[in-house]
């Protein structure tokens, strides 16, 4: 198999060839009573995850893979996942399941689909044999936990990797599983302030601000989800399993890029720009008469496009502004002669006068204009579930497309426990009377 991958700007074609030929998706799923993906299926069908994460980076990693194909299967303590009380709002209920639970939160709906619930004590002595019975039917496992904490519960992964050689076990830390910060518990609003991005997110003049969602924990639900996807290649190849070592601290410096790149090779220490660009100008919000337009000339042709259509032709020709590098030294006069001229009409003008100029130029939308964007309803990107509780739900769906496969909502988020039955019966093959014997001792939940 190869991958060929072509970018711009360069003549440099890369292609990976796996150690061995005859690579296919049979020599991932390595138990036989899997199925094996058809064309119109995902690609990760007959892949199990055991899912011990919580909250964010971990469930929306999980989730990911549950989008392709893969069955999740969601441990949760008796009492469920964080998020599950992280409210209001809270979709409410319709259906009476006899649990006392009056809805379900939003927060916990929007990383949680295509997944199965299980609830189980794991520090009990029955709960941890029965997820090492889990561990034995499992191609991938993904925690959360602090470093060390599962090797307490008998759930580390040199004492799995006994019980099932193949099995990729993916960590998820806030600093990773060594260095003098390992220990440390990890929350994305907190390594946004320690690894940089906070000191360059806010206006100027202003204090640091966090990101509007915790972008450090979806970056590190992404990173964690290619790493996870790597390794079952390699396993493919290799028929082995491995441990991958993902922390936030460390995704979040990778997603620094060029601000990285600057202090690294230049020496330059970043510093809070709004929402202009060190390197480009115009490039950021700028005031109209009623609102903000977001504006971005990336280029000497779009900067001069941009002039003529706001009717200021000289600025284009002008020696202060002639080239971007002119741009940027003078940034701050040439920032007030375009918001003199934009703060003269409305957005509705400005949209209507620079659209189809060949730059690109955004109204600033709020959420309710975000999902009723014509491009998002034309791709179908919201999808309508009906939930066991709360009736039918409107959730984003995959962002993907793919030509030889659909990526749908095929699970709603669950229920607490929904599945452990299920579970325990189907993948396990407990007897009714040792199902019955987990539920008396509350290794598993009710």
């Amino acid at each position: 198999m190869r991958f060929l991958s072509i970018a711009r700007k360069t003549s440099t074609l890369h292609t990976f060839v796996p150690a061995r030929r005859g690579f296919s998706v049979s020599s991932i799923v390595t138990r036989e009573f899997h199925p094996t993906p058809t064309d119109e299926q995902g690609p990760l069908v007959g892949i199990r995850v055991l899912d011990l994460t919580r909250v964010l980076a971990g469930p929306y990693c999980t989730m990911m893979l549950g989008d392709l194909g893969a069955e999740i299967i969601k441990i949760e303590h008796p009492k469920g996942d964080d998020t599950r009380a992280w409210g209001p709002p809270y979709a409410q209920s319709v259906h009476d399941l006899g649990d006392g639970v009056e809805g379900e939160s939003a927060y916990f709906l929007c990383a949680n689909r295509n997944k199965k619930s299980v609830t189980v004590n794991m520090k009990s002595e029955d709960g941890q044999r029965m997820l090492h019975d889990l561990v034995k039917k499992c191609d991938v496992l993904v925690e959360n936990y602090l470093p060390g904490k599962l090797a307490e519960m008998g759930m580390g992964y040199e004492q799995l990797k006994e019980i099932n050689p193949k099995l990729i076990y993916a960590s998820i830390t806030g600093y990773g599983q060594t260095g003098p910060y390992a220990k440390r518990p990890g929350y994305d609003v907190i390594i946004e302030a320690e690894a940089g991005l906070m000191h360059i997110t806010g206006e100027q003049d202003g204090e640091p601000v966090k990101v509007g969602v915790a972008i450090t924990d979806l970056t590190t639900g992404l990173y964690t989800h290619s790493a996870i996807l790597a390794a079952l290649i390699k396993r493919g190849v290799s028929g082995k399993g491995q441990w991958i070592d993902c922390s936030l601290i460390e995704s979040q410096v990778a997603s620094l890029v060029n601000i990285a790149s600057n202090y690294l090779i230049g020496g330059r220490e970043a510093k809070r720009m709004g929402t202009s660009h060190p390197s480009i100008v115009p490039y950021q919000v700028l005031p109209t008469k009623d609102s903000f337009v977001m504006i971005g000339a990336g280029n000497d042709g779009q900067f001069g496009k941009l002039c003529r259509r706001m009717g200021l032709d000289s600025l284009a020709e002008d020696a202060n502004y002639r080239s971007n590098s002119d741009r940027v030294k003078n940034r701050s006069k040439l920032i007030g002669l375009l918001t003199q001229r934009l703060t003269e009409e409305p957005t509705e003008f400005w949209l209507d006068k620079l659209t189809g100029a060949g730059f690109p130029f955004a109204p600033i939308n709020n959420i309710q204009q975000t999902f009723d964007h014509p491009q998002l309803v034309a791709r179908g990107l919201v999808q309508e579930v009906e939930h066991e509780r709360v009736g039918k739900i409107k959730l984003v769906g995959p962002p993907v497309k793919y030509s030889g496969f659909k990526t749908d909502i095929r699970l709603p988020p669950p229920v607490l426990g929904a599945h452990t039955q299920e579970v325990l019966e189907q993948v396990l093959g407990y007897s009714t009377e040792e199902i019955q014997r987990l539920r008396r001792t509350k290794a598993v939940g009710s």
